[in-house]
């Protein structure tokens, strides 16, 4: 009875994976696939020359420069935020500290549309135009929440008596932060930055509402889908979003992994 309950949850589990990725896959065959105009299977054959296509159109690489700066500035303003917002949070006790975490959080709990619209209404009421900034700025509301989690999470658990031991030996508050704080929340910012880079490069809802005439890699792949032409590339396209994605994914995990302990935890 065992090995046949063992069988199912493997079997359901391969199912589940399945489900989850082979559309991704997919994706990854037909970028390969010599037919431009429609997604035939199995395709016609395959090649390669859409790569060198996708290689040589200066739209694609202008959308992938502007997601590229638009998530790294994202991230970076995120991770000042976020940290700050954790520190305040974990290390301090006042009024309404609970209502304040919930506050930094609702924006990724919230839909992307609600965002996105709210984010529209305040530009045009502050006569803000559209730009590069109004993207930034509405990437690092959702951003800010990524690093918060992480670095909270960390701070809670690394004991304050390592901070005061530090500053009862005569360290001042700059070597303290320097020599006993970051170095214990240092994987976890690092994580959330890339989480939240991740994050910020595939962004398409918050994204339509705050960059004008502007056009993300997202927005690029969605309007192409709209207006085919040239399909391929637009997988091609895709596969690149798809690793540039992973690899951070992938980055924070490992980064992540085994930290439940954490220097001075329990003491």
């Amino acid at each position: 009875m065992h090995s046949r309950a063992s069988l199912g949850l493997r079997i359901a589990a391969v199912g589940g994976l399945l489900f989850l990725h082979l559309p991704i896959l997919l994706i990854f065959v037909y970028a390969f696939t010599t037919e431009d105009k429609s997604y035939q299977w199995p395709p016609p054959g395959y090649t390669l020359d859409w790569f060198s296509v996708a290689w040589n159109r200066p739209d694609v690489w202008q959308a992938l420069s502007l997601s590229l700066k638009v998530a790294a500035i994202s991230t970076a303003i995120a991770m000042i935020l976020g940290t700050l917002c954790a520190a305040a949070v974990a290390r301090s006790k006042f009024f309404g500290r609970e209502v304040i975490s919930l506050l930094v959080i609702l924006p990724i709990a919230l839909p992307g549309i609600i965002t996105g619209i709210s984010l529209r209404s305040a530009f045009n009421i502050a006569d803000i135009p559209f730009s590069f900034w109004t993207i930034v700025l509405g990437h690092a509301t959702f951003c800010i929440v990524v690093v918060y989690n992480n670095a909270v999470a960390r701070f809670r658990r690394t004991s304050g008596s390592l901070v005061e031991a530090s500053m009862d030996l005569g360290a001042t508050y700059f070597q303290t932060l320097r020599h006993v704080i970051l170095p214990n929340i240092a994987t976890a910012l690092l994580a959330g930055g890339m989480l939240a880079f991740a994050l910020s490069f595939d962004e398409v809802i918050v994204t339509t509402f705050t960059a004008g005439q502007q056009q993300t890699l997202p927005i690029w792949m969605l309007e192409e889908l709209v207006r085919p032409r040239q399909r391929p590339v637009t997988n091609v396209v895709a596969m690149v979003v798809v690793i540039v994605t992973f690899l951070p994914i992938l980055g924070a995990y490992y980064l992540t992994r085994g930290t439940e302990t954490v220097a001075g935890q329990g003491k």
